[in-house]
């Protein structure tokens, strides 16, 4: 019985054809060899799985082939390819400088350079994982790679690059590895499946393909895998429930719930997938992987960066339809968001849901596309539609024919609410709160009505009572200041800010208060925290129109003021008992 081996050693290429996705780069390798034109070093480069040692072991064992085919592929018929097939070449010697990055590891492959080859013209020297040298053995490497003898080639294998130092870059030729396209590795696990006699569905194919992410080892590991649970028969559905992938109809049912505002059952989907077992950071980044796919998928011009089938195009494309641009571009920003937020979260699950919510709101039509910050909002479950009352009918008035009807009232304005906003940094920054004072509205004229025709005069709501805004004074927006600065007091360059820059009325009676700062570094806190506090103690004061304008000194500035860790120092520095009895009753500043 042939002993059973994993499809990523057995289906490994073994000529410059059976190379997948790297037409260009084994075109170029192959033209070296035919024409006699090879470097002493080079340095292969790329993700994991992409075929870079493969290349290397093919490069090594073309240049020692004694009878090349006609397309420049090794023979595998002379003493050399029957020797290099068996791994019993001598001319082929690899290292990895994973567990051998030591000095004393590269010069003992420095002295094996010093033996010519016994058969064959090249000895090849293979060195994976180059980036893992040490410093000294790269420093040691380096005159022998410079100047080899004329009988050695060294390739040099790493993933990643930028952490080779340029000394070793600039001695060798670079060749840059592309990622395996989904589309190439599902046609080679097409070749395997019908070499191994395993039927399989094309869309279980693509979903390995995508799990993969570019490396075609992992590919061939993942399809073995779902072989042998599915018994040599992979269906889609087999697939997703062996690889524990979040089927596409999850997000489909969720897009739908997106468009019709249902944050009832957004969530309860959401459930359905944390019940699975699925881990909330790979629901999130698969959403957002899937608005990206309905971006490019709504446009024939990008559809083509959709990496799956024409069936599943089509689908992501009468999805897409649905949406509007505005809509999915918000879903993405969104998504982005809820991501670069996660690591930080304290509640994972809220932030999650927090996120789906809004996601309900990115196709409502209020102003900020459902923000939550003073607009409209759709209601999280549908309510049943109320039924206004019927007005009762004013009584006839008779009128004159010669005398106008009367004036109708004009309908209130609502007053716009602005949020604060910093117009800049520099010398003067003017941060404003507050409702905007509305515009007076036109009344309508009235029109001579025939004789003896009934008006209705319409009955227009109540205005609203306008607020008693209090009387701003000095101290009390000092005291205010101050006390927000004791609240914050883990900010401490924030604080210590606050507690230097006081606040003054820029005239008696005022609502303007004038903040003078010093230093660029004063100028960002105040860009970060200054509408927070703005509004803090515009409720506070219980003065809407409170606002700070900030500017910066020139000349001398007043002396910085101390941290709370600089005054202890300063303290110990002047008695050394201080630092006894904090050291006594074990004290730290918070």
């Amino acid at each position: 019985m042939e002993k059973y081996l994993v499809s990523a050693r057995k289906y490994r290429p073994a000529t410059f054809a059976s190379v997948v996705g790297q037409k260009a780069l084994a075109a170029t390798l192959k033209n070296s060899i035919a024409t006699d034109r090879l470097a002493h070093a080079y340095l292969f480069c790329g993700s994991r799985g992409v075929g870079k040692t493969s290349c290397a072991r093919i490069f090594a064992k073309t240049i020692n082939c004694t009878n090349r085919t006609a397309d420049g592929e090794a023979c595998n018929e002379c003493e050399s390819c029957r020797l290099f097939n068996e791994n019993r070449s001598m001319n082929i010697i690899e290292l990895d400088a994973a567990s051998n990055n030591g000095v004393e590891d590269i010069r003992q492959l420095i002295d094996q350079t010093r033996i010519p080859p016994t058969s064959g013209k090249y000895r090849v020297f293979i060195v994976d994982e180059v980036h893992m040298l040490s410093s000294g053995a790269f420093n040691a490497f380096l005159k022998t790679l410079e100047e080899p003898p004329e009988y050695v080639i060294f390739i040099l294998a790493t993933t990643e690059k930028h952490k080779v130092i340029p000394t070793i870059l600039s001695r060798c030729q670079i060749f840059d590895f592309n990622r395996i396209t989904i589309s190439d590795m599902v046609d080679h696990l097409s070749y395997v499946a019908a070499q191994e006699g395993i039927e399989v569905e094309p869309a279980a194919l693509n979903v390995i393909a995508r799990k993969a992410d570019g490396a075609m080892r992992d590919a061939l590991s993942i399809f073995d895998q779902v072989a042998a649970s599915s018994l040599n028969k992979i269906t889609y559905q087999s697939t997703i429930e062996n690889l524990n992938v979040l089927d596409s109809a999850v997000y489909n049912r969720l897009l739908d719930a997106f468009l019709a505002g249902n944050v009832a059952d957004a969530l309860l989907i959401y459930k359905e997938v944390r019940d699975q077992g699925f881990n909330n950071h790979f629901f999130l980044t698969g959403l957002a992987d899937y608005f990206r796919d309905l971006v490019v998928a709504r446009d024939p011009k990008t559809i083509e960066l959709l990496e799956t089938d024409a069936d599943h195009r089509a689908r992501m494309a009468e999805l897409a339809a649905k949406c509007t641009p505005k809509m999915l571009y918000r879903a993405m920003d969104l998504c982005n968001s809820a991501d670069l937020n996660y690591r930080t979260a304290a509640n994972k699950q809220f932030l999650i849901e927090l996120t789906l919510i809004k996601l309900c709101q990115a196709d409502s039509p209020s102003p900020n596309n459902g923000d939550g910050e003073g607009h409209a909002l759709q209601p999280i479950v549908a309510q049943a539609p109320t039924v206004k009352p019927t007005q009762p009918a004013q009584p006839t008035q008779s009128v004159q024919s010669a005398q106008p009807a009367k004036k109708m009232p004009a309908a209130p304005v609502t007053p716009s609410v602005k949020k604060p906003k910093i117009s800049g940094i520099g010398p003067s920054i003017s941060i404003k709160t507050g409702a905007s004072k509305p515009e007076p509205a036109n009344t309508n004229k009235g029109v001579p009505q025939p004789d003896n025709q009934p008006i209705h005069q319409a009955q227009s709501p109540t205005p609203p009572t306008p607020k008693l805004e209090k009387r701003l004074t000095p101290d009390g927006v000092r005291s205010a200041w101050l006390d927000f600065a004791d609240a914050h007091t883990a900010e401490h360059v924030m604080a210590s800010t606050l507690r230097t820059c006081i606040p003054r009325p820029e005239a008696d009676g005022a609502t303007t208060f004038i903040v003078e700062y010093e230093s660029p570094a004063q100028a960002e806190v105040f860009e970060k925290w200054l509408p927070l506090i703005t509004r803090t103690l515009a409720e506070k004061l219980s003065n809407s129109t409170l606002n700070f304008s900030l500017r910066q000194v020139t000349g001398d500035g007043s002396p910085l003021a101390w941290t709370e860790r600089q005054v202890l120092e300063h303290l110990i520095a002047e008695n050394e008992h201080v630092s006894e009895l904090v050291n006594k009753l074990n004290l730290t500043l918070e």
